[in-house]
């Protein structure tokens, strides 16, 4: 698949033009490919899309960012509006579905797929909000089982599904609206304040709340009690707003009793889940750099990863510090992965396995 990160140059369509955006004026190859863990040898790849996206990227992203997901028997692969294909471990095929037109300021897809039971759901929110939809399909068929329209501008952040007091809940951020849906029939839950910028973050939540984020064109963290009903604006099932310490492109990460935010330097605040109240802000990696892949923790750590491919483990705690750094030393924009006690990190050029996560 094309990586366009270092691509500088604008894009211009009949419908926008933007300066970050790379080319869906040339041919771009899509793949799906399958490696070993453990020595990372190919173990099959095959091109799920070849030809003229409908739409461009930006220049520090892929056509391929929205991550794959598998329920351990199939592989579901989104390319937005190059389609959704779903693989077997042997690599073959078996459906594919077209979204049809998903126009995203030229600026990429982002949003991932998330599985639910039998169900396999994509957000599919395009530019301004108009004909935006969340849909399910059947995961072992790739029938449609359920589809709700969203009067939603495009997001790239990925839904989260948490176990509310009122069963389970499939929570979207937006710019109008944070808003959660029932993940079985596509029905509205509650819907929240929109954060009003650029969502990319994912949604994080504990047992009682959910965090939802955005770093650009504003910073701002809140807080919402799960299951809430209706319109919760101005009423107490918002706990608490926070607003300082997001990134962009990263979404915070709830360890413990803490909700971590990292900012688009690396810096670290830390807030009280329950509260809001600060534990601490401004902590610093011991390299500067910029940070677009969100965090991971394990063991008591938190690993952050820069875009010069530094990584930093960081205590978790109460307190800030920094445990161990290494670099792989070529750019890292992705967000790592923990699977069996190792760390795949996935570098603008290869993919690397760690298995000592202390190291």
């Amino acid at each position: 698949m094309r990586d366009g990160f270092y691509d500088d140059n604008p894009a211009n369509r009949d419908r926008y033009i933007h300066p970050d955006s790379i080319g869906s004026e040339r041919v771009h190859t899509l793949k799906v490919i399958a490696l070993a863990i453990k020595d990372g040898a190919v173990i099959w790849e095959h091109v799920a899309f070849e030809g003229l996206p409908y739409d461009d990227s930006h220049r520090r992203g892929s056509f391929a960012s929205p991550t794959p997901i598998t329920d351990g028997e199939l592989v579901y692969a989104y390319f937005g509006a190059q389609g959704l294909y779903a693989y077997d471990f042997d690599g073959s095929l078996i459906w594919s579905q077209n979204l049809g037109e998903i126009p995203n300021f030229g600026l990429g897809d982002g949003s991932s797929p998330v599985l639910y039971g039998d169900l396999l759901i994509i957000v599919a929110d395009r530019d301004n909000g108009d004909g935006s939809f969340i849909v399910a399909f059947d995961k072992r068929t790739g029938n449609e089982v359920w589809r709700t329209p969203r009067m939603a501008r495009i997001q790239w952040s990925t839904p989260l599904l948490v176990n509310g007091p009122l069963g389970m809940e499939l929570v979207v951020s937006g710019f109008q609206a944070v808003i959660s849906y029932d993940p079985a029939t596509g029905n509205e839950r509650w819907r929240g304040p929109g954060l009003r910028g650029n969502v990319i973050a994912t949604p994080v939540a504990n047992s009682e709340t959910v965090f939802v984020s955005v770093g650009y064109q504003r910073k701002k963290t809140y807080a919402v009690h799960l299951g809430a009903t209706g319109e919760v604006s101005n009423t107490n099932a918002i706990a608490w707003e926070y607003e300082k310490g997001t990134a962009y492109v990263p979404s915070n990460i709830l360890y413990g009793d803490q909700l971590y935010l990292i900012a688009d330097n690396g810096m670290l605040t830390s807030l009280d889940t329950q509260t809001g109240k600060l534990i601490y802000e401004g902590a610093r990696v011991p390299i500067p750099g910029r940070f677009s892949a969100s965090p991971v923790a394990y063991d008591g750590k938190l690993l952050i990863a820069s875009q010069d491919g530094d990584m930093f483990v960081i205590k978790a705690g109460p307190v800030h510090e920094v445990l161990a750094v290494n670099s792989i030393e070529q750019s890292i924009w992705a967000s790592p992965a923990i699977t069996d006690g190792k760390l795949l990190v996935r570098g603008a050029t290869h993919i690397f396995c760690f298995a000592d996560l202390g190291e």
